[in-house]
């Protein structure tokens, strides 16, 4: 089993990148998370992998963070919670927000992750909150954040990547002014297509 994977990165999207080991082109599906912490393309990148075959075929799931790992594997334990349910939950919410979630019953919070209705969430809170506990956070491994820049040029940038997320280019735009009205600046690309996931998530 792969448990992560060092080489240089070739490719990259929100949903998933391409790294070379050893001439090698290994797929992994990623979440924003780990999107916004990887590197520019043709440098070095170690991601940490969890591994799942269905149907004889074999899907890799990159990670920036053992953290997001861990919460990763929590999650994909839950009946009805597949891979890719997980990688929205990570991709809607930080590990820290998700546990906190958890911990708290914060049902609407998870219910803000598409995909997930009252009842997945209530089985959220219901199957992890005694077992958040077991992510560890290393000070090193804290996720980076991207750098602060106009506002125009970080709209343009959620709205490319939640486009190639399969969501359409006119309710994205609304539900990106719906977030913006309720961010506090100056926020983050990460901040924006998070609060806009969570619009979208509404309908």
């Amino acid at each position: 089993m792969i448990a992560s994977l060092s080489g240089v990165l070739s490719s990259k999207t929100p949903e998933d990148a391409v790294i070379l080991v050893q001439g090698v082109g290994y797929q992994v599906f990623i979440s924003l998370s780990t999107y916004f912490t990887l590197p520019e393309l043709n440098t070095p990148v170690q991601v940490f992998v969890s591994t799942h075959v269905r149907n004889d075929t074999i899907q890799l799931f990159g990670f920036a963070t053992t953290a997001e790992k861990q919460a990763f594997s929590l999650l994909t334990t839950i009946s009805g919670i597949g891979p890719k349910l997980a990688l929205s939950a990570l991709s809607t919410l930080s590990v820290h927000d998700l546990c906190s979630a958890i911990e708290t019953g914060d049902l609407e919070t998870l219910g803000s992750i598409p995909g997930v209705g009252k009842k997945s969430a209530s089985r959220i809170v219901l199957e992890l909150k005694d077992k958040t506990n077991r992510i560890i956070f290393p000070t090193s491994q804290l996720p980076l954040t991207t750098p602060n820049t106009s506002a125009n040029f970080l709209q343009e940038e959620a709205s490319s990547a939640l486009i190639n997320l399969g969501y359409r280019a006119p309710e994205v735009k609304k539900a990106i002014n719906l977030a913006i009205a309720k961010l506090d600046e100056p926020y983050e690309l990460e901040d924006l297509i998070r609060s806009t996931l969570k619009e979208l998530a509404k309908g």
